[in-house]
Formats: C-alpha cells, structure tokens, sequence
C-alpha cells in the first residue's frame, strides 16, 4: 500500500454511557459529560419519583431540570427554572384564594410555575391524555429543545416519593420539598404505585459501556430508580463498569437535603456513607479531595475510591469529573483517550 492509500487514522469511538440521573447534580454531571464525548453516545435515565399532578398539569421536575439545563435555558440564579421566566400565571390565580372551598388544591401557588415553564406541562400532559407515554413525550420535548443526549424516564407508570415526617405525617416529596421547604423531619421514604422500568430504560443500562450514577440525592433521587423491580440485580451483575458520583462533599450536600435525610433516616452523611448503600451496585466511589482522608474507609467498603475535584463550579471542572468518572472503570480505555483530546 503506498503512502496515498494509507488510511488517515480514525478518532477513537467514545464509549456509550448511561447516567442513572435526578436533578440538578445529574444536569450539571451530564453538561460535563456531553462536554466530554460525543453527546449521541449518552443515555440519561431520569428519577421520575418527584412527578406531581397540579392545577391539572403533569409536571415531572428532574426531566424538565435535566432538559433545560442541557439547553442552557437554566437561570443561573435559582438553578432550577427558565432564565428570565416570569410568573404573571401563578399572581392571577391570587384572586381565586377567597373563593376556593376549604380543603380545595385549586388556585394554589406554593409550587411555582412560570409562565415559560408552563408551555412544557401543557404540551405533557396533553400528549399524555392523547395516549402517548411518558417516554415519547419525554423525546418530543427533549427534540424541541434540540437535545442529542437521549433522556428516559425511568418508568411510564406512576411512581410516587411518599416522606414520612416527625410533624405532618406522609407528605409527597413536592409537599416535602418544596411547600415545607424540607425543613422538617423525616422518619421514612417510600415509593408508591405499581411502576415497572421501561424497556429503553432496561435496554439502556444493560447496553451501556459504562454506567454512571450522578451526584444526585441517594434516597430520593436514585433510590426512585433502584426501587423498580430488576434494577440493583441488572446493576449489580455488571458492578465493576458502574462508578458512583458522591452528592454529598465534606458532610454536606451541594444542594437540598440530602445530608439532613441520610442523618435522619439512620445513614452516615459523608462518602462513607454513600459508599455503604451503592457498594452492591458500584465498583468505584468518585469523591472531592476535600474528603481524601475517608478514602480507606470507603475502600473498606469493596469499592475503588476515585479524587478528584466534584463541586462543578465551572464547565471545566464538570468536564474534567466526567473523564475521570468514564476512566474510573478498571480496563478501560476512554479516560486515556479523551484526556488525549482535551
């Protein structure tokens, strides 16, 4: 073969990962990770525990979090929302306070929405009641939006976060979290309904190269998913390609109450912790050098311990996570490479 025929040499191929994802810590992680590798090549499958019916509407907070995000339409403020959202919506309804009947949920406006964000919930729930499951919905969103990352609902069922709290007693994780600003304590978690993983969501951590776990709330963000029949023993089965990202740093979580819930419902809130409940699941913890000094104990627990700087102030540094999480995997490639393109 002579010079003029040697093929050019190819690009490595990125590998195929899945993020088991909630919210916010998901978003930012997946932002880092499309950053990172070919986006084409990411699956998100998304808790959808949080979903709530309000004022009519289907709302499923994680999804719309992860998809604006991805879209940079996140105002940057609040984390959460649409950038310069308004909300003339949720201040007409004060009118209809006087009038609603006692023990009515109409016109209430605890729950945000904004005037932007509401467009989403219309066309939901719409396509729901026209038949459509949640997971076409979900790609038609994420297609308007102009997203090439695929997000999965975990399930098209309805599963919903019950907490139990020391002073109003069983409350949905939205009444929790947002009407009582999860300033109360809690004393259990549960998942209601009868929902099943999807057959894409199956397919997607089964098929996947590598499969994440995202900085997200151990309890109320991916325990949603692990509760879904088959889920820990499909993810146990392939341990040694399955990293965890620790939510919480030097004791604390980034956001929301995820320290506070590992306090209280009888876990330690440190990455010791958090290694203690996805060791039957994952074979590396990837942790923040502010917690080095807890490395050996969460070796102890059978997991590889991964430093590395995990608080993602900037596109840099979740970038940076991604490629040490993807090279967390023992045997692989893909760290090496994609630190080669950098």
């Amino acid at each position: 073969m002579t010079t003029e025929q040697q093929q050019e040499p190819t690009d490595p191929i990125d590998p195929i990962v899945t993020v088991v994802s909630g919210g916010v810590g998901a978003a930012r992680f997946l932002s880092g990770l499309r950053d990172a590798i070919d986006p084409t090549r990411i699956t998100a499958v998304i808790n959808t525990g949080d979903d709530t019916m309000l004022h009519g509407l289907s709302i499923s907070p994680d999804l719309d979090t992860i998809t604006y995000t991805l879209a940079g339409a996140t105002d940057p403020v609040r984390g959460w929302g649409l950038v310069n959202e308004t909300w003339a919506a949720m201040g007409a309804l004060e009118r209809y306070e006087g009038v609603r009947p006692a023990g009515s949920a109409a016109a209430t406006r605890w729950f945000n929405l904004g005037d932007q964000d509401v467009a989403t919930h219309f066309y939901r729930t719409a396509r729901l009641a026209e038949g459509a499951t949640l997971t076409e919905v979900t790609d038609e969103i994420r297609a308007a939006w102009g997203l090439p990352i695929r997000l999965l609902p975990m399930s098209d069922d309805r599963c919903t976060t019950i907490v139990t709290t020391v002073d109003h007693g069983d409350v949905s994780f939205q009444d929790y979290f947002v009407r009582l600003r999860h300033d109360v304590a809690t004393t259990a978690v549960r998942f209601e309904g009868q929902a099943a993983l999807t057959q894409s969501a199956r397919s997607a951590l089964v098929d996947a190269d590598i499969v994440v776990i995202a900085p997200s709330n151990p309890l109320v963000s991916i325990a949603p998913i692990r509760s879904l029949q088959g889920v820990d023993d499909l993810l146990g089965a392939r341990r040694d390609s399955v990293v965890a990202v620790s939510p919480i740093v030097g004791g604390e979580a980034l956001k929301g109450p995820a320290a506070r819930m590992l306090t209280e419902l009888g876990h330690e809130a440190s990455v010791v912790g958090v290694a203690r409940l996805y060791a039957p699941i994952a074979a590396a913890l990837v942790i923040d050098p502010v917690d080095a000094h807890l490395a050996d104990a969460i070796v102890a627990q059978g997991m590889q311990c991964i430093i590395t700087p995990s608080v993602m102030s900037t596109p840099e540094i979740a970038r940076e996570l991604a490629v040490t999480t993807l090279q967390a995997v023992r045997g692989s490639p893909f760290g090496d490479q994609l630190r080669e393109r950098s």
